[in-house]
């Protein structure tokens, strides 16, 4: 039996980008499903479980930023924004409301199916750990069953969390610059996107409940990089 392609939700409120967004898309093999508004795009997610959003920020009534607001209020797909080129507001708000990535208008076809194929692979990141559980104090992290636990909270990651929370864990005790961070969890391209790192990395702390200034589980070394803490 052939493997199952992968269904994107283009979601833009204008025709022509979501004609040629869905085009690129076919080109490579994905199966492809449209919404010209917020709305449209969240009763059709509900209905098809999309395995990604390509999601634009800039559209009238509700906006790209609702819209993935809502979709992360219960699912962890994810969420790729569209956003003008240069609107680095944007993309800040964007990524607080739970995106884990974003590509420029104008992009090429190269572009934008590089990043839908490394968002797609950030899903099947936390495999790569051939031991099954990762502990540390109240934390602990199910690799097989991509599970992540505080205590007896099951903690709601997305994608790109999970994968960030994985890479780290994986190199417990070892400080990793933020390149080396974003070229495994991220894929090529990424290095040098810092505040992407930045913003992922807080709404981790955040579900984690971590404070940063004193740290159970990932610490910042100031000019260096990151460590996720061995517990003693």
């Amino acid at each position: 039996m052939p493997a199952r392609k992968s269904l994107v939700l283009v979601v833009d409120d204008d025709v022509h980008m979501v004609r040629m967004m869905k085009r690129m898309l076919e080109l490579e093999g994905y199966r492809v499903i449209s919404a010209l508004n917020g709305e449209t795009a969240l009763g059709l997610f509900e209905e098809e479980c999309p395995d990604l959003v390509l999601l634009d920020i800039m559209m009238p009534g509700m906006d790209g930023c609702a819209v993935c607001r809502r979709i992360r209020e219960f699912w962890q797909v994810p969420i790729i924004l569209v956003t003008a080129k240069g609107s680095d507001q944007e993309k800040v708000e964007g990524l607080d409301a739970g995106a884990d990535d974003y590509v420029s208008k104008p992009f090429s076809s190269k572009e934008l199916t590089a990043r839908v194929r490394a968002a797609l692979r950030r899903t099947r990141l936390g495999d790569e750990r051939p031991e099954p559980t990762f502990r540390a104090h109240d934390l602990a992290v199910d690799f097989v069953r991509h599970r992540v636990t505080l205590g007896r909270e099951e903690l709601d990651l997305t994608a790109t969390e999970f994968g960030l929370l994985s890479y780290l864990v994986r190199h417990a005790g070892r400080v990793v610059t933020p390149d080396q961070i974003l070229e495994a969890v991220w894929g090529e391209g990424y290095v040098g996107k810092h505040h992407l790192l930045r913003v992922t990395l807080g709404r981790l702390r955040q579900k984690l409940r971590d404070d940063p200034k004193e740290p159970r589980f990932i610490s910042t070394k100031i000019g260096m990089g990151y460590m996720f803490l061995k517990p003693e």
